[in-house]
């Protein structure tokens, strides 16, 4: 039917009212500011009528997957040092599609509770090769977009950050099988993702923070379309105005 897992087996998030719409302010100045860690965001929810103290926003921010003082998300405990790889793309030019796939994931919050969602993008296009939505952290969403992915190509390598959904032996498992070399952001390396963070920008701007998703169901048919629009008809202006379509199947 082309839904998510999650549509099926969605369980709503523990968090009273007050919770769920702190999480969401939160994650609006995050994206605005991402390099605020959580003493500034208690200041400036403060600053925004909310009595909140910094214990309770760094446990929000903790159950959001947003790391304290980095500009970028963590949403995903370490993995074992023997299933991390090293960054491959230190100096490299992005010259082709295909050259370079990533993936990464973002927090989605809905009008009663949140989701996960994870994108694999190829660089050069920024084409969104696949998307999927959980309710949860674990590995299996992530594969799932891969195997989508995969099923359109091969880059000749693929980057992701070191948690554990993406040094899981299912995830690697499927890179290494195809002969994919596999590339992850180093400690404090806050930009290695940079073009899938520009993409969540875009994701939340143009799309999330405009709506307010009823449920799974509605998030999945909503953000279908965005990728849909993103991919076919939205210009960039670093794609010299054309589109990711455009630009990943130009021949």
């Amino acid at each position: 039917m082309g839904l998510a897992r999650s549509t099926y087996y969605y369980d709503p998030e523990p968090e009273d009212g007050l919770n769920l719409e702190l999480m969401r302010l939160i994650d609006k100045q995050y994206t605005r500011t991402p390099f605020y860690g959580s003493p500034k965001i208690t200041l400036w929810l403060r600053r925004q009528g909310h009595e909140v103290n910094h214990k309770r926003v760094a446990r929000l921010m903790r159950v959001m997957g947003l790391q304290a003082m980095a500009p970028r998300r963590s949403l995903s405990k370490s993995g074992k040092e023997d299933q991390k790889h090293p960054y491959l793309l230190a100096g490299m030019k992005i010259e082709r599609p295909n050259q370079v796939w990533s993936s990464d994931i973002t927090y989605i919050p809905m009008a009663r509770g949140f989701l996960y969602l994870v994108a694999v993008m190829d660089w050069f296009s920024r084409y969104v090769l696949s998307w999927e939505l959980s309710n949860s952290l674990d590995s299996f969403f992530c594969v799932d977009a891969l195997k989508n992915a995969l099923r359109q190509g091969r880059p000749e390598v693929f980057n992701t950050d070191q948690g554990t959904q993406f040094t899981s032996g299912d995830f690697t498992g499927q890179l290494e099988a195809a002969r994919i070399a596999i590339s992850m952001d180093g400690k404090g390396r806050c930009f290695d993702n940079i073009f899938t963070e520009r993409l969540w920008r875009s994701v939340k701007y143009e799309e999330v923070y405009l709506k307010d998703y009823a449920d799974p169901a509605d998030a999945q048919r909503n953000l279908q379309e965005y990728f849909a629009f993103y991919n076919g008809e939205r210009f960039h202006q670093s794609l010299a105005y054309r589109t990711p379509s455009e630009v990943h199947f130009a021949r």
